[in-house]
């Protein structure tokens, strides 16, 4: 497959998830290769394999990216995009808290935290605290 055409399939699989992220943008100001790197091998390539559904391969994205500790413009973009696939808030959430135990606390709470952000930026309410009743 030639790089026109992974660069093709990246941009076709960023468009069916909905991306709104200004990575790509902020990027071409000042490394369009690095951009274009990732739309043909993370997109195009890794993205577009068989083998996972959307929606699992973003769940595996947010743990991944959530556990790193420093990706929080890519984890607010992969938890946008999880949500436009369909993805709840409830269980965007669930991942992160499963973090706590495997990744710590502290990964766990900086998750939670910046998926307040795009929950706030998207309007959508954020769940209350349960009161265990």
């Amino acid at each position: 497959m030639g790089e026109s055409e992974r660069y093709r399939k990246g941009l076709e699989r960023l468009q069916e998830m909905r991306n709104s992220s200004p990575i790509g943008a902020r990027l071409c100001e000042i490394a369009p290769d690095l951009n274009r790197y990732i739309k043909e091998f993370a997109f195009g390539d890794v993205h577009s394999r068989p083998g996972l559904c959307k929606r699992e391969r973003e769940l595996v994205i947010l743990a991944s990216l959530a556990t790193q500790g420093y990706a929080h413009e890519e984890l607010k973009s992969h938890i946008n995009m999880a949500l436009n696939i369909g993805i709840s808030k409830e269980e965007i959430l669930e991942v992160f808290i499963q973090l706590a135990v495997y990744a710590g606390f502290p990964a766990a709470v900086n998750a939670v935290f910046l998926a307040k952000d795009v929950f706030d930026r998207r309007s959508e309410p954020f769940p209350k605290e349960s009161t265990g009743q």
